[in-house]
């Protein structure tokens, strides 16, 4: 009797938590709504597919901190092992990455999504880059620190993985920044990596025009 008890007692723990994650949902959505912001259900595919379309995506988090509406984008990338995205400042690009990684995170959470409509490929694992704040405990310089994220990052990368930089490598000069930048791309795509890229190095956005990546 006891062992059946305490079975049972693991059992609606279990439940309690998994029914949590539902209601949270429940509640998300519920919260966006009269804020007219819409939400769809994802279409997956493969993560050997390279499948990224999406009208109306918006980052969920800027619209419950703004509590109304937000801007949100149309974006067509498929077969694309690799997206930049650049532009003036304060033009929404880190943003629009957000919105991507948190789209992507509850597409495979199996969640709706932030969007009117996503159409996107799973992922080996979802990683981030992004620069930091200036940090006076640091025991070397800010673009020694970056490389080391990004090793870190290497090392648990595998095929189909996707990755978010956002304006990486840009604490040393241009030229220096984007052949850095330039390098890690190449070999993460060349690994079947897929990459997003915001970034204010013109050189390197500029290498990849035209790419059929």
């Amino acid at each position: 009797m006891a062992q059946s008890a305490d079975h049972i007692d693991s059992f609606f723990d279990v439940l309690r938590v998994e029914l949590a994650f539902y209601i949270g949902c429940l509640n998300l959505a519920e919260t966006l709504a009269p804020w007219n912001e819409p939400v769809c259900f994802p279409t997956p595919a493969p993560a050997s597919e390279r499948l990224f379309s999406t009208r109306g995506l918006y980052d969920v988090c800027l619209a419950l901190t703004m509590q109304r509406r937000v801007v949100g984008n149309d974006v067509q990338a498929n077969d694309k092992d690799l997206v930049i995205i650049t532009g003036a400042n304060q033009g929404g690009k880190s943003t629009f990455l957000r919105s991507v990684g948190l789209a992507q995170m509850m597409m495979e959470c199996g969640m709706f999504v932030a969007a009117e409509a996503y159409e996107g490929s799973v992922c080996q694992g979802l990683f981030t880059h992004y620069k930091r704040e200036e940090d006076a405990t640091m025991t070397s310089g800010k673009l020694d620190e970056e490389l080391g994220r990004m090793s870190a990052i290497a090392n648990r990368l595998v095929p189909n993985a996707m990755v978010l930089f956002n304006e990486s490598f840009a604490a040393t000069n241009e030229r220096e920044g984007s052949e850095i930048a330039r390098q890690i791309t190449r070999a993460l795509v060349e690994r079947r990596v897929r990459v997003l890229f915001v970034t204010h190095l013109y050189n390197f956005a500029h290498s990849w025009f035209g790419s059929t990546m």
